[in-house]
C-alpha cells in the first residue's frame, strides 16, 4: 500500500511517500515559499535528488508540481496517480470534535474550516492541501491526523480554565494542545527505549513552534501550549505566555485594534520580536559574536524551558527521561546543554561529549550515572501520520 503524506504550511508543503506497512520511504521533499516567484521545490529518492526554484503563486500549483514529479518518466516513483492509496494529511486543530484519525468527508471539512479561527495560520492552508489533493488524487481514500488529538487525554482539570463555565460549555474554550504528532511519536520511541510502560517523560519539541508535553504511561496529561498555538514557550514569531493585560494596554492605551494585536503576538514576537532575528542559528551565531539582545534572548528561551520542566516533574511526581525533539531540539548542541543545565537536583545530568551530535535517530546524551535519560530523537511526523493513516482502515476493515 503506497501512502502519500502531506504537511501544508501557509507557504510551504512538506511530504513524504511510504510503502506500507514495511514503512519505506519512495520518496520525500518539501515546497518552501509558496506564492512567491522564487519558490523552491525539493525531491529526493534513493537514486536521485532534485531541486527546483520556480514561480509557485499557491498550493494547488505546488501539488501539480509535486504530481507531475512523482509521475516523470525517469525520475519519478509512481506509473499513475491511483498508485496512491491513501493521502494522510496533517491538520493542526480539531478542537474537541476529533480525538482520532478520521477520514475526510464534506462535513469533516466544513468542522476543519470552522475550526480556523482557532488556527488561523495553519488550518486554511491544511484545508486548501485536502481539496487540491483531492482532485489531483480522486481514488485515494483522503485522512486527518489532527495534531490536538493526542492531548485530548489530558485531565478536566488541566484543560479547563478559570472562567465563567458558560465559556467551556457553550464555546469549547479549553486547553487543546498541538503537536501531537510529533510528542506521541516521539514519546512511543522514549517508551520503548526504557523498556517500561509505567513511565514518566517530558517531551521537548523545539523548532519555530515549540511546546513541551507532560506524558504518563504513554498518555499527554499536560501541555505548554493551550487553546491556540501561541501559549507557553517562547519561539520563532510567537510570545509564548504573557499577561493577557498587555493585549488591554495595547488596545486602551496604544490604539491597537484586534488584528494589530493578533499580528504582533503571532508573527512579530519571541525570537524575532527580541533580537531581529527567527532562526535560532543565526541567534546563536550573533550571540556568540557578542550580541546582547541575542544573548539575553537565549537565555529567556532557555529559562521558560526549564521552568516548565521543573512544573511537569511535578505533575508527573517524578521523571524517567526528558526528550529534545524537532528542528532545535535535534540540532542545537548549545541549546540542550543550557536547558539541562543545573537540574542535576531532578536526577538530569547531560555528558558534554555525547551531546555533541546531530543524531539520526535516537541517540542518549545522558551521563551514565544520571537518574533521568536524556534523549534525542529525531521526530518522524510524516511516518506517524502514514502509520495512523492506515491503522484507521485496517480498524474500519476489521
Amino acid at each position: 500500500m503506497q501512502v502519500l503524506v502531506l504537511n501544508s504550511g501557509s507557504s510551504s508543503l512538506k511530504f513524504q511517500l511510504f510503502q506500507m506497512p514495511e514503512e519505506i520511504i519512495l520518496c520525500s521533499g518539501l515546497i518552501e515559499r509558496i506564492g512567491f516567484t522564487d519558490a523552491k521545490f525539493k525531491f529526493k529518492t534513493e537514486n536521485d535528488t532534485i531541486e527546483i526554484v520556480e514561480n509557485i503563486p499557491n498550493h494547488k500549483v505546488g501539488l501539480e508540481l509535486l504530481a507531475n514529479q512523482l509521475l516523470d518518466k525517469e525520475t519519478g516513483v509512481i506509473k499513475s496517480t491511483d498508485a496512491i492509496h491513501i493521502v494522510g494529511h496533517r491538520v493542526v486543530h480539531g478542537g474537541s470534535h476529533f480525538s482520532n484519525t478520521t477520514e475526510i468527508t464534506e462535513a469533516v471539512k466544513d468542522k476543519i474550516q470552522a475550526l480556523s479561527s482557532l488556527a488561523p495560520l495553519h488550518n486554511p492552508p491544511n484545508l486548501e492541501g485536502i481539496e487540491v489533493a483531492e482532485t489531483i488524487f480522486p481514488k485515494a481514500k483522503q485522512v486527518a491526523v489532527f495534531d490536538t488529538a493526542f492531548h485530548q487525554s489530558v485531565p478536566e482539570h488541566v484543560y479547563k480554565y478559570a472562567i465563567p463555565k458558560t465559556f467551556s460549555e457553550k464555546h469549547n474554550i479549553r486547553l487543546y494542545g498541538f503537536h501531537g504528532t510529533s510528542h506521541k511519536y516521539v514519546s512511543e520511541k522514549a517508551i520503548a527505549y526504557l523498556g517500561k510502560k509505567d513511565s514518566k517523560i517530558i517531551s521537548i519539541h523545539l523548532g519555530n513552534g515549540c511546546s513541551m508535553t507532560a506524558v504518563k504511561n504513554g498518555k499527554s496529561i499536560d501541555h505548554s501550549m493551550g487553546f491556540s498555538p501561541l501559549g507557553g514557550l517562547v519561539m520563532g514569531t510567537r510570545s509564548g505566555d504573557i499577561d493577557p493585560a498587555f493585549t488591554f494596554y495595547l488596545a486602551d492605551k496604544l490604539g491597537y485594534n484586534l488584528n494589530d494585536i493578533n499580528k504582533l503576538l503571532l508573527k512579530e514576537s519571541g525570537m524575532l520580536g527580541l533580537t531581529g532575528f527567527s532562526d535560532l542559528r543565526d541567534i546563536e551565531a550573533e550571540a556568540e559574536k557578542g550580541n546582547k539582545a541575542c544573548q539575553l534572548a537565549l537565555q529567556m528561551n532557555v529559562y521558560r524551558i526549564k521552568k516548565y520542566i521543573g512544573s511537569y516533574a511535578a505533575i508527573l511526581n517524578g521523571l524517567d527521561a526528558i526528550v529534545f525533539t524537532a528542528g532545535i531540539g535535534e540540532n542545537s548542541q548549545f541549546m540542550r546543554q543550557e536547558i539541562c543545565k543545573d537540574l542535576d537536583f531532578l536526577g538530569i545530568e547531560l555528558d558534554a561529549e555525547k551531546n555533541n551530535c546531530r543524531p539520526k535517530s535516537l541517540k542518549a546524551v545522558n551521563t551514565e550515572t544520571s537518574k533521568v535519560k536524556i534523549l534525542v530523537i529525531p521526530t518522524n511526523e510524516e511516518l506517524e501520520i502514514a502509520k495512523q493513516s492506515v491503522g484507521l482502515f485496517e480498524t474500519i476493515s476489521n
